[in-house]
């Protein structure tokens, strides 16, 4: 099964290598194939200064952290997704939040759920009618039913 890894999953999973998004990331090849956007990679080199702060590990331990996190994603180019999909994702989360555009459009090319744990975006999009995402407690109970 298919699913779109949203940024503040992967920060997560950096930060704390030991938890339950990280689990379901590294132990989950199995039963998920979790794809992201190019444009995480760039947002995740963007955030290190916050990383390495928030985590008070040294930047190259982040970079480890990312490393290993990162290797279970299938990272694909934005360049894939068609215009009517760019369209609709810009016009559902201009008002709820813009920079969220891609894991959207992404879910609408490749027919899949985006898995986010940004409560803010899951909430202004389900009051637009658009549900197609997960949380990490439905990861993990999609993850159990299915091994």
């Amino acid at each position: 099964m298919k699913i779109i890894v949203d940024a503040n999953i992967v920060f997560s999973a950096i930060l704390n290598t030991n938890g339950k998004i990280a689990d379901l990331l590294i132990n989950s090849g199995k039963t998920f194939d979790f794809v992201a956007p190019n444009f995480l990679r760039y947002e995740i080199q963007k955030h290190y200064p916050r990383l390495t702060k928030i985590s008070g590990l040294p930047r190259a331990k982040i970079i480890e952290a990312e490393l290993h996190v990162c290797k279970y994603i299938n990272f694909l180019s934005e360049e894939q997704i068609k215009a009517p999909h760019w369209a609709f994702a810009e016009k559902l989360v201009a008002d709820v939040d813009p920079d969220d555009v891609v894991y959207i459009a992404y879910t609408k090319q490749f027919r899949c759920k985006l898995w986010s744990g940004d409560k803010a975006l899951m909430k202004g999009l389900l009051q637009k009618g658009f549900s197609n995402f997960l949380t990490t407690d439905e990861m993990y109970n999609l993850r159990q039913s299915l091994i």
